[in-house]
C-alpha cells in the first residue's frame, strides 16, 4: 500500500510559487530608465558603439551553441519540424497580416509594425525547450526544432521584413541588410567555424548567458533612449499600449489553439503536439531586438520593439501555465493507471 503525499511546495501560498523572470525584469526597468534617464550625446554616441559590439559578441555565442550535427540528426523527424517552421514563418505572419485593419483604426500604425516585427520572428530556444520538457513533450524534436529555428531565422526574418514589412508601409534600406550580415551574420558564421576550439569553453561557463541577457538589456536601453532624443512617444499614448494588449493576448490564444488542433487532425501524437504548440507559437526577444536595432533607424525600433518585449512577457506567462496543467494531467494519468495496474483484477 502507497500513500501519496503532498509536495511541500504546495502548501505555500499562491504568490510564493510565482517565480520572477529578473531577466524580463531587467528588460522591463532599462525601458522605464530609458524613458525617464534617456542617454545623450556624447555618452549615446558611445553606447550606440557598445551596443554594436554586444551584438557582435551576442550572435557569436549564438553560433558557437547551436550545433548543426545534431540539428541535421534530428532531422529524421522531418513532419515535425516541418510543421513548427510554417507555424512560425508562414502561419503566423499571415495572421499577423490578416489584423491590418486595425491599424489606423485601433491600432496605432506604429505598434502594428511592431505586432508584424514580432511575427516574423524566430522561435526561442531555451524556453520552449523548457516547457515542452515541463509538459511532457517532444523534447528531442523541440531541441531540433528550437534551433533550426533560429539558424534559418537569420536569413528568413529580414527577408520576410522586406516583404510583409513593406506592406505597413516600413521600407528596408539596402545598407539594412549589409549591416545585418556584418554585425549578425558574420559573427554566427564565425561562431559556427570556431566551436570547435570554443563550445567547450562556453558550455563548460554557463555565467556566459548573463552576457547575452546583458546585451539584450543594453539593446533595449538603447532602443529607447533613440526613441525619447527622437520624440516617437508624442505618437503613441498610453491607451494605444492599452489597446495593444488585447490584440497581443488574442493572437497567442489563436496560435496556441490552432498549433494544438491541426497537428491533432494531421495524425501527431500527443508529446509532438506539445513540442509543435509551444515552438510554434514562442517569438524570441533575444533575436528579435538585436535584429531590428540592425535593420531599423533609431527612430522606429523603440515602438517595433515593444510589443515583442510585451508579448515575449504574456508568453512566458500563459505557456507557463500552460505546460503547468499538461504536467499536473500526465501525472494524474500516471497515477491512476499505476494505481488500477495494481489494485485492480482483470475480470473474467
Amino acid at each position: 500500500m502507497t500513500t501519496s503525499q503532498t509536495p511541500p511546495h504546495e502548501h505555500r501560498p499562491w504568490y510564493r510559487r510565482i517565480r520572477i523572470d529578473w531577466f524580463v525584469m531587467a528588460i522591463v526597468v532599462s525601458a522605464v530608465v530609458a524613458s525617464l534617464l534617456p542617454a545623450t550625446g556624447e555618452v549615446n554616441h558611445v553606447l550606440d558603439w557598445a551596443v554594436k559590439v554586444l551584438i557582435f559578441i551576442l550572435f557569436y555565442l549564438y553560433g558557437v551553441r547551436l550545433a548543426p550535427r545534431e540539428a541535421l540528426a534530428g532531422l529524421t523527424h522531418w513532419r515535425l519540424h516541418v510543421t513548427i517552421l510554417v507555424f512560425t514563418y508562414i502561419v503566423f505572419p499571415l495572421i499577423a497580416l490578416a489584423l491590418r485593419p486595425l491599424a489606423g483604426h485601433y491600432l496605432s500604425p506604429e505598434l502594428y509594425l511592431g505586432v508584424l516585427w514580432l511575427s516574423i520572428l524566430p522561435s526561442t530556444v531555451q524556453s520552449s525547450i523548457n516547457f515542452t520538457s515541463i509538459a511532457g513533450g517532444n523534447v528531442a524534436g523541440a531541441i531540433v526544432s528550437a534551433s533550426l529555428s533560429n539558424i534559418l531565422g537569420v536569413f528568413f526574418t529580414p527577408l520576410l521584413a522586406m516583404v510583409v514589412m513593406s506592406t505597413g508601409g516600413l521600407v528596408i534600406e539596402p545598407s539594412s541588410i549589409l549591416d545585418l550580415c556584418v554585425q549578425l551574420l558574420l559573427p554566427f558564421v564565425l561562431g559556427q567555424l570556431t566551436r570547435r576550439w570554443t563550445a567547450g569553453f562556453v558550455t563548460s561557463h554557463p555565467r556566459l548567458k548573463l552576457v547575452d541577457q546583458f546585451s539584450i538589456v543594453c539593446v533595449v536601453y538603447s532602443a529607447f533612449s533613440d526613441g525619447i532624443n527622437e520624440g516617437v512617444w508624442h505618437t503613441v499614448g498610453a491607451l494605444d499600449i492599452v489597446r495593444l494588449l488585447p490584440v497581443l493576448f488574442a493572437l497567442l490564444a489563436f496560435m496556441l489553439a490552432f498549433t494544438w488542433w491541426l497537428p491533432g487532425r494531421l495524425g501527431f501524437g500527443r508529446r509532438d503536439q506539445i513540442a509543435i504548440q509551444f515552438c510554434g507559437t514562442k517569438k524570441s526577444l533575444a533575436t528579435g531586438a538585436p535584429m531590428a536595432s540592425v535593420l531599423f533607424s533609431a527612430a522606429q525600433v523603440p515602438l517595433l520593439v515593444l510589443p515583442l518585449m510585451i508579448f515575449h512577457m504574456v508568453q512566458l506567462i500563459v505557456c507557463g501555465v500552460i505546460a503547468g496543467r499538461y504536467r499536473a494531467k500526465s501525472h494524474a494519468w500516471h497515477e491512476r493507471t499505476g494505481r488500477l495496474s495494481v489494485t485492480e483484477k482483470p475480470s473474467s
